[in-house]
């Protein structure tokens, strides 16, 4: 028995130091300004994120599909949103579409470019102005949502914690 009270403690306090570390970890909007994207390319309610810094490959969490519109466009995020991250590109995106005419359309590459991001659909592609991008739009109403009732919007799409 008196065995158990130092294992105990050290399995404690492995514990301990593996939740201050989660806790110090940057979170999925800092990882894009490390690598010279603006955070509003992400909506509100990121739960979490997953980076191999070797090989780029990541994957971002949010709670439930969100949708909400911006100027002309719809926009739609699945609860997992992959790909590969490198310094001004986003390539192989999987689970970013936004609605041209009538259909949905994969945003499969985002490119910083100067004063510009290029977001590409593979056959076509539009840039736009960094600065669009300074805050994250939340699900349900995108960047309008202090004009719905007072700010006091609820998602239909997302719940956030």
């Amino acid at each position: 028995m008196g065995y158990l009270c130092p294992i105990f403690v050290l399995v404690l306090s492995s514990f301990t130091t593996q939740f201050a570390l989660s806790n110090d970890m940057p979170s999925a909007y800092e990882v894009l300004q490390e690598y010279d994207f603006p955070i509003g390319l992400l909506p509100k309610g990121v739960t979490g994120y997953k980076l191999n810094r070797d090989t780029g490959e990541f994957s971002a969490y949010l709670n439930a599909t969100c949708k909400f519109s911006i100027e002309s466009y719809q926009l739609e995020y699945k609860s997992t949103i992959t790909g590969v991250i490198s310094r001004g590109r986003l390539s192989n995106l999987k689970g970013v579409r936004v609605l041209i005419l009538f259909l949905w359309i994969n945003i499969v590459e985002v490119v910083h470019d100067g004063e510009e991001l290029e977001f590409s659909v593979g056959i076509a592609s539009a840039n736009f102005p960094i600065d669009n991008f300074g805050e994250c739009p939340q699900c349900g109403c995108g960047f309008e949502c202090n004009l719905l009732d007072g700010g006091n919007f609820v998602s239909s799409f997302q719940v956030e914690r």
